[in-house]
């Protein structure tokens, strides 16, 4: 319905919080959730603990190991938590049994559970992995003791789904005059919580819609897919939150072999290409590692707006007024790369006031990323710089010129310096170009991408005619004796 929205592995366990989308069917448009397997009927500790695949030592360092078996024996429960939410907000009940596995009493406790507390809601028995039309038949044929009408479907061929959908659009109460519902799509933000295990990105997400959104548990890598909550903000602002698994070193992923975790990173650094503003969220007892670094590479490239989350902050002891200096230069110096990003401290536990600070930060930031200078206010800000600091001469004598500067795009800035050879401006000066424009234009908590573009190569790329180069040039040579020096 959704697409490759969810991750699909030959495993159970695998999803474990909600996971909402969009989906269509004709002219039908309706909300999908996915939820977790409920694994605790019928079934010992042991083996449930086996199915969620479920370690008590990597990633948990630190953790007492009464610690660590208490929250694995909450897990499944708090699964099943999840997917109970699911259902009682829903309007159609789509029962997904295993045609293959037939019949267990697992099925039958849960047809049980649905018919005692939902009988007013919509309920779909849908046979999967029947992939023959004509055996498909006969393995739906068991379920009907369920007290429900099987449908046999194969969610990998595509078997039946089509009059699965029919039959979930038919049990949804559509509005009637839909057109005068109908409202632009408005453009939402969405904001990224990155890190690595265990810093508490999901109890960020949590304390900021105020629910338990998210399952929150030490147990490292708890979080598999990329959970996309709507928020609305305290000033109105609305923003889509995405709450990602923990990025672990990928020579770390590798070593254990776990394909599951391999596609939670992978749709944690696509929920970063996907964002518009990143918040990477670090703890605050923990060193800055290698892979914090290797994130910031990551959100600089893929040119996000980024705020840094300074989590657990209650946990730093005796705390006074030069605390949060000394360690936001200690935060600077090892993420260099995103020093133009700000810092927010926060303990999640400590409820939603606390967490509303990162909410703050990110509309700043995504404002800043979206904003645009005229090219006269940028002009000035480039003749200033240029006054202070002019281009460094070539041991040939030559010196770099710039015509006039534009902004040619946000999401994020975008400069283009019109020169007479971008070759003649070296790396460090570039820097320092980037440096003055941050220093009197601002753009906090935003990546800036400058282009240095050759007159040279600029003519010969326009293709023009002779007569409307020669047009061009006065102008340049007009700007460029206002501009440099």
């Amino acid at each position: 319905m959704l697409g490759n929205r969810a991750i699909v592995v030959d495993e159970p366990g695998v999803t474990r919080d909600r996971l909402y989308g969009r989906a269509f069917w004709g002219d039908c448009e309706f909300l999908v959730i996915d939820t977790g397997g409920v694994l605790t009927v019928s079934k010992s500790q042991a083996n449930v603990m086996e199915d969620l695949d479920i370690t008590t030592t990597i990633g948990m360092d630190g953790i007492p190991l009464a610690s660590r078996e208490a929250a694995i024996a909450r897990m499944p429960s708090m699964i099943e938590q999840q997917a109970t939410a699911a259902v009682e907000e829903s309007s159609v009940i789509i029962f997904v049994v295993d045609g293959q596995a037939g019949l267990t009493a697992a099925d039958e406790e849960i047809a049980d559970w649905l018919r005692r507390h939902f009988s007013d809601k919509s309920i779909i028995l849908a046979v999967n992995k029947c992939e023959s039309p004509r055996k498909g038949a006969l393995q739906a044929m068991e379920f009907w003791s369920l007290g429900f009408t099987p449908y046999p479907i194969s969610a990998v061929s595509g078997t039946g789904t089509g009059e699965l959908l029919d039959l979930v659009c038919s049990g949804l109460i559509k509005l009637k005059d839909q057109e005068e519902y109908a409202e632009e799509e408005e453009y939402i933000p969405a904001i990224a919580i990155v890190g690595r295990p265990n810093v508490g990105k999901s109890s960020i997400l949590n304390a900021l819609v105020g629910e338990d959104r998210t399952i929150v548990s030490p147990v490292s890598g708890t979080t598999r897919d990329a959970i996309d909550t709507e928020y609305t903000g305290p000033n109105g602002e609305k923003f889509r939150l995405i709450d990602t698994a923990g990025i672990r070193r990928r020579a770390a992923v590798a070593s254990l072999g776990s394909t599951t975790e391999a596609l939670s990173v992978n749709r944690a650094f696509r929920a970063v290409r996907r964002s518009d503003v990143v918040a990477l969220v670090i703890e605050a007892l923990a060193c800055i590692t290698e892979q914090d670094f290797k994130i910031a590479e990551r959100i600089e490239k893929e040119g996000k707006g980024c705020l840094i989350v300074v989590n657990k902050w209650d946990t730093i002891p005796n705390k006074n007024q030069q605390t949060a200096s000394y360690y936001e230069q200690d935060v600077r110096e090892k993420l260099r790369i995103l020093d133009w990003a700000p810092i927010v401290y926060s303990t999640a536990i400590a409820g939603q006031q606390s967490v509303e600070k990162v909410i703050v930060a990110a509309s700043a930031v995504e404002k800043e990323r979206s904003r645009r200078l005229s090219t006269a206010i940028l002009n000035q800000v480039v003749q200033e710089a240029l006054a202070f600091k002019s281009p460094p001469r070539t041991r040939g004598g030559r010196r770099g010129r710039v015509y006039y500067c534009t902004q040619a795009a946000i999401r994020p800035p975008t400069f283009v310096f019109f020169v007479n050879d971008a070759k003649l401006f070296p790396e460090t000066y570039r820097r320092y170009m980037e440096k003055q424009l941050r220093t009197d234009a601002g753009f906090p908590g935003t990546p800036i991408r400058i282009l240095w573009r050759s007159r040279k190569k600029m003519e010969r790329n326009d293709g023009k005619s002779s007569k409307s180069q020669g047009n061009l040039v006065p102008r340049n040579r007009k700007m460029a004796s206002a501009i440099t020096t």
